[in-house]
């Protein structure tokens, strides 16, 4: 988008140029004359109306605007304009809670005082300058001035029945001497006029995101709700960051208060919005909202920033109180030198009652909840690798040509484990090393391997790292890969998961999966972008108790939930569960 930019202002000073040295000319080679000064005139009053097409189409396509907090984005002008390109006409005039506040690289939005400023590229301005300055000095009447311009000279023609005065005719005599130069003079403005209608076209490419992505910002306001047998308190614990639907990428994820350990690495990695949906059965609900407490009050600022928290639990395990305000949910004051409430996960209520993790719901709560148009559903013990939320901000804004295909689309991210006490790889560079190592695996190498190696993996370790997100390779959830379960970034419009399904009983991501290939899903497989499991490579190991699960739960999906699938989305061949 820069190299266009910059494009479109070198263009914009060429036509410049190239305007006044015709009229320049014009004015040398008719020494006055009133007959080329009618010739101008004419000439000027054409260009008015380009001009004026020029303001109007500015008006809708170039009054862009970004929002900068103090410090920030200010500092940063183009930087904003393309992490956030938005059209000020539609926006909703909302000034509620104080002005919206967007930083440059994420563009992110706080919720306290803050300042627009409006941006215009400065190729549409510099354009609708010359053109402004054109037509104030040919004094034209035509459709771009905004004040009463002098009419041109009236010109003789045959219908007029009074003969030309001796200076029509000296103005003729001029007129047949110059007169290659006077049409090779109009072929350049008709040239010039093109060359401007193109440049505005150019320019009226540029869409903002909001428009290319047909999104819709959505509030984060605390509600309650009833989800099937559970009650969800939605943001019930909101950041402090609201994000538009064009700003950021939401990491959504699910957990009971045993698992928030997690959440500070997670996030130092991520540095956008995420959306966690904690199970809360019964006293559970106490542990959960301190551990959420002292993550706030003593971890990183950057929970209170970007996390927001919603609470689900079953109709038959509501806690005994919840607190509803704020000043109730903030106090008391977490005491800092403690030892964090997730440590003691074997007082758990979900434990001692034997409680089957409902996992889908908390996935679905999450994802539902998130503000922004891209989500990445995802598990809160996977860290994504540094940088993603902005090169694949960057990547939607390019437009590469696998994101202009038809068909419906989602964003795999390879997935890998590592050795215990590994230090996460920084980029794509370090984690091959790693791979070539041994310290680190394929997620699930040694549980499931088909069910996470992303199509052409060998072929993707072993490309070359380059700057930025792209997409590797379009893969497809058939052949070798029937039973694959991808993790990607995708859109609220994406089928949602089956909330009959629990973690304890498995496949609890392969009724997704069979949607997606009945649905005719195009899987991008993204370069330079990953996840890495909490340090650790997991073995099979035997557990009865859960095996007994996962044949009761393989069951319910072929004698259940996949006759109801294939009568509501059909069947497609290869497309298995």
């Amino acid at each position: 988008m820069l190299t266009r930019r910059n494009w479109l202002l070198r263009l914009s000073v060429v036509l410049n140029v190239a305007v006044l040295f015709y009229f320049g000319s014009y004015l040398t080679i008719g020494n006055g004359n009133s007959e080329i000064v009618e010739e101008v005139q004419m000439s000027g009053r054409n260009l008015a109306s380009i001009a004026e097409a020029s303001q109007n189409g500015e008006k809708e396509t170039a009054a862009y605007y970004y929002q900068s907090a103090s410090g920030g984005s200010a500092n940063y002008p183009e930087l904003a304009l393309l992490a956030s390109i938005q059209p000020i006409a539609g926006q909703p005039q909302q000034q509620q809670q104080g002005s919206s506040v967007q930083t440059p690289v994420q563009g992110t939005t706080l919720r306290d005082d803050g300042h627009v400023m409006r941006i215009k590229p400065k190729s549409v301005v510099a354009a609708a300058e010359s053109l402004d300055a054109a037509d104030t000095s040919s004094a034209s009447g035509g459709g771009g001035g905004g004040s009463a311009a002098a009419a041109p000279a009236e010109s003789w023609t045959p219908e007029k029945k009074d003969a030309p005065t001796q200076q029509q005719q000296q103005t003729s005599t001029t007129t047949t001497t110059t007169s290659a130069t006077t049409t090779a003079g109009t072929s350049f403005v008709a040239a010039v006029a093109m060359a401007m209608a193109n440049s505005a076209a150019a320019v009226q490419q540029v869409r903002p995101l909001r428009e290319l992505l047909g999104c819709k910002d959505k509030s984060n306001r605390r509600r309650i709700a009833q989800r099937g047998d559970y009650w969800v308190l939605y943001n019930y614990v909101p950041a402090r960051r609201w994000f538009r639907c064009d700003e950021s990428i939401t990491y959504t994820t699910h957990a009971d208060f045993t698992f928030l350990d997690n959440l500070e690495p997670l996030l130092d990695r991520w540095r956008g919005p995420i959306s966690v949906a904690l199970y809360t059965p019964g006293n559970d609900f106490v542990p959960t909202l301190a551990s959420i407490r002292y993550l706030r009050q003593c971890g990183s600022p950057l929970v209170a920033e970007y996390v927001t928290f919603h609470m689900y639990f079953g109709s038959g395990h509501v806690p005994k109180s919840v607190p509803h305000t704020d000043h109730d949910i903030d106090a008391p004051v977490a005491n800092c030198s403690a030892p964090p409430p997730w440590t003691n996960a074997s007082a758990a209520y979900k434990v001692q009652k034997k409680l089957l993790y409902p996992v889908n719901v908390g996935r679905n709560v999450a994802r539902e909840s998130a503000t922004t148009h891209y989500v990445l559903p995802s598990d809160i013990e996977l860290y994504p690798s540094p940088g993603v939320i902005e090169g694949f901000m960057d990547l939607v804004r390019r437009q590469d040509p696998p994101l202009r295909r038809p068909k419906p689309m989602v964003f795999p991210l390879p997935i890998f484990e590592l050795a215990s006490h590994m230090k996460l790889p920084a980029d794509k560079k370090e984690l091959v090393s790693m791979l070539k190592n041994g310290s680190a695996i394929t997620f699930h190498k040694k549980v499931c391997p088909d069910c996470h190696t992303v199509p052409k993996f060998k072929e993707w370790a072993s490309a070359k790292p380059k700057p930025g997100v792209s997409v590797f390779h379009t893969g497809k959830r058939t052949g070798y890969h029937l039973h694959w379960e991808p993790i990607f970034i995708g859109t609220h419009n994406d089928p949602l998961y089956d909330e009959r399904l629990s973690w304890e009983g498995k496949m609890d991501k392969m009724t997704q999966g069979y949607t997606l290939c009945v649905l005719d899903y195009e899987f991008h497989i993204l370069d330079n972008a990953f996840l890495t499991h909490k340090p650790g490579i997991k073995t099979l190991k035997k557990d009865p108790a859960r095996q007994v699960l996962a044949s009761k739960t393989y069951s319910l999906i072929k004698k259940v939930i996949l006759p109801e699938l294939k009568v509501l989305y059909g069947v497609k061949k290869g497309c298995a569960v």
